[in-house]
């Protein structure tokens, strides 16, 4: 039974991690580049995934053999610098969080007619009712499951009935006519930036699913997680391509919508509410599930009033959004944001790996080292990149 348990816990894991990824701005980004850059956006997508799964299962492997949270792991590397991880991680734990609880309440508006501000606070509710409940690990991991399944089964059939050209997304997922370094720094760190990596990791941690000999069962853990997050940016990609190889154009005010609108009209429109519902809910509980699992060690006061700080941190986003609205462009800008935490939090854990009082007798697998290195090298590079983008622009 106990092994059983453990492979619940995991999958658990999985759907946290990528539930945390596949949030409103996962869905808006892939709308706006789609558009930006059509079929050859499949280019995009493979390569970050490639450096999704390098990322991740660095993360992980480390987390599991050390048997300590990150910030703790990074103190323990350069002292202080688990702190100021802790504070990139957690600043953009927040600013993702009221993007997410904007776009609840946007799925809610869609659905049933009420203001987005009202959507966002019954929306907040609902996330602070999983954590007020005693069993709010198996609640997490039973709810991340759901609210995934409903992602992936949703965008399915929106793919499906938009009837895109497979074969030229084929083909241009290895020959792309056009590139965008912040479409790879946008959808790596809306992947893996920022928290959500550290999402299922910790929760890993919480659950006791750690140590050398539960190796091979976190590689499968962190590799399903990227696996899902990757399979629904596939569906809505080819659903947004769709769209645009028809050549309508998307509302920039709500460019995701506007691909469930136009692949089936009013209906498409009401299943777009229940997806960015589900994203955007699911990503509440992620985002501040591990923002806070980011500074719990740090105080043993922290640590005692954990839950109540996860609905104080839920409370605040909420209290930002309706005050400031109009989440759009900083769900795009939040997703480059944590494509630059990236290469600090990932190079901080390969130097950890080399460390024998924080792994012990463990060997990291060299080709994983040297493939985390170059992540680092590359999300350093598409930084570089991106910010003389901007600067240009």
């Amino acid at each position: 039974m106990k092994k059983k348990y453990n492979w619940s816990v995991l999958i658990g894991a999985a759907f946290l991690m990528a539930s945390s990824a596949i949030g409103p701005g996962f869905l808006t980004q892939t709308a706006v580049f789609t558009e930006q850059l059509g079929a050859s956006f499949a280019f995009v997508i493979l390569l970050s995934i490639i450096l999704d799964a390098v990322a991740q299962l660095n993360i992980w492997r480390i987390i599991a053999v050390a048997d300590k949270p990150a910030q703790d792991i990074a103190n323990k590397v350069f002292p202080g610098m688990g702190y100021f991880l802790s504070f990139l991680v957690f600043l953009g734990g927040l600013a993702f969080n009221i993007g997410n609880i904007a776009g609840a309440g946007l799925g809610l508006n869609v659905l049933f007619g009420i203001s987005v501000g009202q959507g966002a606070v019954i929306s907040a509710v609902l996330a602070i009712g999983i954590f007020i409940y005693k069993e709010a690990g198996k609640a997490m991991d039973a709810f991340a499951k759901t609210m995934g399944l409903l992602k992936i089964m949703l965008a399915l059939f929106i793919a499906y009935i938009s009837n895109p050209p497979l074969a030229e997304a084929a083909i241009r997922s290895v020959n792309p006519t056009h590139f965008s370094f912040t479409a790879v720094l946008t959808i790596v760190g809306g992947t893996v930036g920022g928290y959500i990596t550290f999402s299922g990791a910790h929760r890993l941690l919480d659950a006791r699913q750690t140590g050398i000999e539960n190796l091979p069962a976190v590689n499968r853990g962190a590799l399903s997680a990227i696996g899902l997050a990757s399979l629904m940016r596939l569906l809505l990609f080819i659903a947004a391509l769709g769209v645009v190889s028809t050549g309508a154009r998307l509302d920039p005010a709500n460019p995701a919508a506007s691909v469930f609108q136009l692949a089936s009209g009013q209906f498409g429109y009401k299943v777009f509410g229940l997806v960015i519902w589900a994203a955007g809910i699911s990503s509440v509980v992620g985002s501040a599930y591990t923002s806070i699992s980011f500074i719990k060690s740090f105080h043993p006061l922290i640590l005692k009033f954990n839950r109540a700080i996860i609905i104080v941190f839920i409370l605040v986003s909420c209290f930002i959004f309706v005050i400031i609205g109009k989440p759009i462009k900083i769900l795009l800008a939040v997703g480059a944001i944590n494509g630059l935490i990236l290469p600090i939090a990932l190079g901080v854990m390969l130097i950890a790996a080399y460390r024998t009082k924080i792994i012990s007798s463990y060997k990291q697998p060299l080709w994983l080292t040297l493939a985390g290195a170059g992540v680092v090298a590359i999300m350093i590079w598409m930084g570089y990149g991106t910010i003389l983008q901007m600067l240009h622009s």
